[in-house]
C-alpha cells in the first residue's frame, strides 16, 4: 500500500503563526459556529449540524490571512468539546424504550449493526483503503453517523481528512436512503410499521431517520416513534463498537496506548442509566439534546480548522465503493430481518 501523504499543517511552534487565541475566545468562537450550524440545518434539514460545522471549519482553515489564526491553537479544548457531546448523547437513550422492541426488534438491530460494521471492515480492507477510514465508515454507517465517527475518532486517532471523508460519506448516503426507504416500503408493500422499523434499522444518522419517518404513510406519531426508537437502539452500541473500532486499530499499531475503555465512552454509559431511570423532565432533556449537539458541532469545527481542502479531492472512487456496499448491506440485512421477523 503507498504511504498516505500528511497533512501539511503548519506546527504549533511556527514563528510565522501569529494566533492568539486564548481558550476561551476559541471556545466562544466554535460555539458560535455550532451555533450557526445548528440554524442552518433547522433551515435546511438534509445538512446535519456536525457537516455544516465541519466544512466551515475547513473553509476557515483553508482561507488565506484567516488560517494562522486557527489552525492547531486548541486541539485539547476540541477534543473536551467531542468528548462532553458523546457523554451528553446517552442521555438520549432509555433502556426501556430500547427492551419495549422486543426480540424481534432487537435482533433486527444487533443483525443489522453486527453485519455492517463486519463486513465494511472486510471489505475495506480487501480495497486497500487506509484502516482508519474504514473504521471511521464502519461506525458510522453501522451506528449513528457523524457522532459515531467522531467518537471512534477520538481513539483511533484518525487522519482529520479521513474524518472528514467519512462523515460526508455517510451524509450523502444517508440522505439518500431518506426518499429510498419510504418508497421501496411502499413499492414492497411493506406496512408503515415494518418500513418505519427498517428506516430507523438502516439509516445512518438520527435526524435523517426522522426525515424518512415523515414520508412513511401519514408520517404520524406512531410511525415516528418506531423508526426513532430503533434508531436510538443502534446509538445504544455505540460504546461496544467503538471498543472494538479502538481495539482493533491499536493491535495494527502498537505504538499507540490509552485505555480499553476511555472515561467519555463511562460517561456515555452512566448517561444511559440516567435516562433510564425517569429522574430528568422532558425539558430537561431537550436542553441536553440541544447542548450535545452544540458540542458536538463545536468540535467539528475544530476538527475542520486542521484539513487542507485540497486533500479531500478527488474523493477515492474506493471509499464511494465502499459506503456504496455498506449502505447496501445495511439496507438488505434489515429488510430481509423485517420481512421475517415484524
Amino acid at each position: 500500500m503507498v504511504a498516505a501523504t500528511p497533512l501539511s499543517l503548519p506546527p504549533r511552534s511556527d514563528p510565522s503563526s501569529t494566533a492568539t487565541w486564548t481558550t476561551p475566545a476559541r471556545m466562544l468562537l466554535s460555539v458560535a459556529v455550532a451555533g450557526v450550524a445548528l440554524a442552518v440545518s433547522t433551515a435546511v434539514p438534509l445538512l446535519g449540524p456536525l457537516l455544516v460545522a465541519l466544512v466551515i471549519g475547513v473553509a476557515v482553515a483553508n482561507t488565506p490571512g484567516v488560517s494562522r489564526h486557527v489552525v492547531g491553537t486548541a486541539p485539547r479544548l476540541d477534543k473536551l468539546l467531542l468528548r462532553g457531546g458523546i457523554v451528553l448523547l446517552g442521555l438520549k437513550i432509555a433502556v426501556g424504550d430500547v427492551l419495549a422492541l422486543g426480540v424481534s426488534g432487537i435482533v433486527v438491530v444487533l443483525a443489522t449493526v453486527v453485519t455492517t460494521y463486519a463486513v465494511t471492515q472486510v471489505v475495506g480492507r480487501a480495497l486497500g483503503l487506509e484502516r482508519s477510514l474504514v473504521t471511521l465508515v464502519a461506525a458510522g454507517f453501522s451506528i449513528c453517523g457523524a457522532a459515531a465517527i467522531a467518537a471512534v475518532e477520538s481513539s483511533i486517532r484518525a487522519r482529520p481528512k479521513d474524518v472528514a471523508l467519512a462523515v460526508a460519506l455517510v451524509t450523502v448516503f444517508g440522505t439518500v436512503m431518506i426518499g429510498a426507504v419510504p418508497a421501496l416500503g411502499h413499492v414492497l408493500g411493506l406496512t408503515d410499521e415494518q418500513t418505519a422499523i427498517w428506516a430507523g434499522a438502516s439509516i445512518h444518522e438520527v435526524a435523517q431517520v426522522i426525515a424518512a419517518a415523515s414520508l412513511i404513510g401519514a408520517g404520524g406519531a406512531t410511525v415516528l416513534a418506531a423508526a426513532t426508537t430503533v434508531k436510538l437502539a443502534r446509538v445504544a452500541l455505540l460504546a461496544p463498537v467503538q471498543v472494538v473500532s479502538a481495539r482493533m486499530c491499536r493491535s495494527a499499531d502498537a505504538t499507540r496506548r490509552g485505555p480499553l475503555v476511555p472515561l467519555f465512552l463511562l460517561g456515555f454509559l452512566a448517561a444511559v442509566v440516567v435516562r433510564s431511570t425517569g429522574v430528568l423532565p422532558p425539558s430537561v432533556l431537550d436542553v441536553a439534546g440541544t447542548l450535545t449537539t452544540v458540542l458536538l458541532s463545536a468540535a467539528m469545527f475544530g476538527l475542520g480548522t486542521g484539513i487542507v481542502a485540497r486533500h479531500l479531492w478527488p474523493v477515492p472512487a474506493r471509499a464511494l465503493l465502499l459506503a456504496t456496499i455498506s449502505t447496501l448491506v445495511a439496507a438488505s440485512v434489515a429488510l430481509a430481518l423485517v420481512t421475517l421477523l415484524v
